[in-house]
């Protein structure tokens, strides 16, 4: 296999459109594209030309004889997606460049400036009249890219590289400090611009709704997260880090993000662009494990394998599973061949991985927090589905700090409509319903799902109904 795809793959497909073989899949015109984990390279079909790793704007495609030895096991996770037969064709669909009716550039406002808003940007300005003018809240640009990207993923932060790129084309003027909906409506957009796409994301967590939810020491990932990468809305914030243990409810990779972060020696964070205020609060932290939990079992855990091998492959820290949980996954599972036979090493910090127990309750004490857990048990629906069932079991367990990390969520958004039960809005291959000339992509369009690349085949669409629109005279 002369290449492969390793950790930090983005999925924006980049390489899948520089391949002369077509060996990387899934494309993203095929079913399994935003579901895949990752991007995989075919070990039969690759021709080592290279093309692929020039093309990866995170540095994640390496040459099978340059892998780290906690990266061998993208060889197998590469090898594994082929092993059933993939018909495909020759070459990946080739994108057909966007074209739009003389005369005049086409004017476009893009509220936002994370990844969504900047696939968006890019493909506008593919038209070479187009203009593009970006909207963004806070004094910089990059949404989750700069603010949700955990600071030692340098690999995967390396996408703003990509984004400076468009940020510098002279057709794109960046507007920074400007909130859409307070400092300029969106009928004052409506009437500079043909077009306003919105790229807003999902800011808010969905809420734990148990007793005690709200108690000091409780918060969520989502605002850990944006503390330690130096969110100017969340520098004043504390976190209680003076006990030995700590809670993640959850276990996606944002629930692993953090409770890798917590675990990590200060000493090699300060190598990455961590905040200085969150760095100084880590060197003083006393937390010495971290249990992260998931209501569902072992098999049905959120996080991604990629983001399973970068936590195993601290050095300083263990990862622990009980050999129960272990002996749920079949040996074909590639958790299994990562997860057993784990080194447990004196001294060090751990990481728990518990499953089949849900949060009924939390409760302030002297010494700390105590959350109360309810056991739960797999049960086989009618449906053919897997279910979560209660035995009816408490236990409790004992900690400084309790994040949450179940999910995000979008917003209402001024003078759009809004799906209050998926927490989007409402559109139709992009289209807001309902709203002329209005757009979304990316989180508040689809919902928290794939990665940061996958938001560049969602832009793709949405641009390309804006260019319809524009063409058939329905923008005028």
């Amino acid at each position: 296999m002369p290449h492969v795809i390793t950790q930090s793959c983005c999925s924006d497909a980049s390489c899948v459109y520089a391949c002369p073989v077509n060996c990387i899949h899934p494309t993203p015109d095929e079913p399994d594209f935003h579901t895949a984990e990752m991007l995989y390279i075919d070990p039969v079909e690759c021709v080592d030309c290279g093309a692929c790793v020039t093309a990866c704007p995170v540095d994640a495609i390496k040459h099978d004889g340059s892998l780290d030895p906690s990266e061998k096991v993208f060889l197998e996770l590469n090898a594994d997606f082929y092993k059933e037969p993939r018909p495909r064709p020759l070459l990946a669909p080739v994108v057909p460049p966007l074209q739009v009716r003389a005369p005049g550039a086409m004017r476009v406002a893009i509220v936002g400036s994370g990844p969504a808003a900047m696939y968006a940007a890019d493909e506008v300005l593919t038209i070479p009249a187009a203009r593009v003018r970006m909207y963004e809240r806070l004094p910089q640009p990059g949404g989750l890219a700069r603010f949700g990207v955990a600071p030692d993923h340098r690999r995967t932060r390396a996408v703003s590289r990509q984004f400076d790129t468009i940020t510098a084309d002279p057709r794109l003027e960046l507007v920074t400090g400007v909130e859409v909906g307070t400092d300029v409506t969106h009928q004052q957009l409506l009437a500079d611009h043909d077009a306003v796409i919105y790229a807003v994301g999902a800011s808010t967590d969905r809420p734990l709704d148990v007793p005690g939810a709200d108690l000091p020491g409780v918060s969520s990932a989502t605002r850990f997260v944006a503390w330690y990468n130096g969110h100017p809305d969340f520098a004043a914030v504390t976190f209680d880090l003076s006990q030995p243990r700590a809670i993640v409810i959850g276990n996606g990779n944002v629930a692993l993000d953090v409770a890798r972060i917590l675990t990590t020696d200060p000493d090699r964070l300060a190598a990455t662009d961590i905040a200085l205020h969150a760095l100084k609060a880590l060197r003083q932290s006393k937390i010495e494990e971290v249990v992260v939990v998931g209501r569902r079992g072992l098999a049905q855990s959120a996080f991604t394998v990629p983001e399973l091998i970068g936590l195993t492959s601290m050095p300083d820290v263990d990862v622990v599973v009980s050999d129960a949980d272990l002996q749920s996954l079949p040996d074909t599972d590639p958790r299994a061949r990562i997860l057993r036979d784990l080194p447990r090493r004196p001294g060090n910090r751990r990481i728990v991985l518990a499953y089949l127990q849900s949060p009924t309750a939390i409760a302030r004490t002297r010494a700390g927090l105590e959350i109360e857990f309810a056991r739960n048990e797999l049960v086989a629906a009618a449906d053919g589905t897997t279910k979560v069932k209660p035995t009816g079991e408490l236990h409790t367990v004992s900690a400084g700090l309790v994040l949450t990390s179940i999910g995000y969520r979008g917003r209402p958004v001024t003078d759009l409509p809004f799906d209050d039960a998926r927490g989007t809005v409402p559109h139709t291959a992009g289209r807001v319903d309902g709203v002329a000339a209005t757009y979304v992509t990316g989180w508040i369009k689809r919902g928290p799902t794939g990665f940061i690349g996958t938001n560049k085949s969602c832009a793709q669409e949405t641009v390309r109904s804006l260019v319809a629109d524009y063409n058939s005279g329905l923008l005028a």
